[in-house]
């Protein structure tokens, strides 16, 4: 229920903010168990930056990058698509960088289309099932077999896509076999170096 889903949000949200900076974007089962606003809310409270259809301009050592980020599409009718947020980081931040988390692996090909450079995304679990020594799983729920982008690292038209299996040891319904967590960690080098 949301109740006991949110309970669990606080702890966990000051945790990670006090190791790094803390970027959230909302995935399918947020948006059907319910009270998203009150948990990005929850979020923002505890340190966690919420990027809902947005943006941020991030700067180190004189270097620029662009993390935006997108509602799943689960929610709001109206929101922004990820077509609309890039275009709008063009007009108003110019050519960066763009980095786009997204919960949604099987949009790949909108999210390259766009333009974003690297997308973060992850959805299907590492493909729920895998067999050991394959780069794609057996099974994810609701892209059946054989998914595509499943976890991993893909390439596609110049876009990176990074897909991470997540931390969920189980689904409600369907149990993960041969499928361990994970969280991903990207090292991001500007192109001169």
């Amino acid at each position: 229920d949301q109740e006991s889903h949110l309970a669990m949000v606080p702890a966990l949200a000051r945790g990670l903010a006090a190791i790094a900076p803390t970027y959230y974007v909302t995935g399918n089962h947020e948006w059907a168990v319910g009270g998203v606003p009150r948990l990005k809310g929850i979020l923002t409270e505890c340190g966690v930056t919420v990027l809902s259809n947005q943006y941020v301009t991030l700067e180190r050592n004189g270097d620029s990058l662009v993390l935006a980020g997108v509602d799943d599409p689960n929610g709001y009718a109206d929101q922004k698509t990820p077509e609309e947020l890039y275009g709008e980081i063009q007009r108003e931040a110019g050519d960066l960088c763009t980095i786009l988390l997204a919960h949604r692996n099987d949009r790949f090909d909108q999210y390259a289309a766009a333009g974003y450079d690297l997308v973060i995304s992850g959805h299907a679990h590492g493909g729920q099932w895998r067999i050991p020594g394959i780069l794609n799983g057996l099974y994810a729920p609701n892209q059946g077999l054989f998914p595509s982008y499943a976890g991993g690292q893909y390439f596609f038209d110049g876009t990176v896509f990074l897909v991470s299996r997540g931390l969920a040891r189980e689904s409600t319904r369907i149990p993960r076999i041969f499928n361990r967590p994970e969280v991903v960690v990207a090292d991001l080098v500007p192109k001169s170096r």
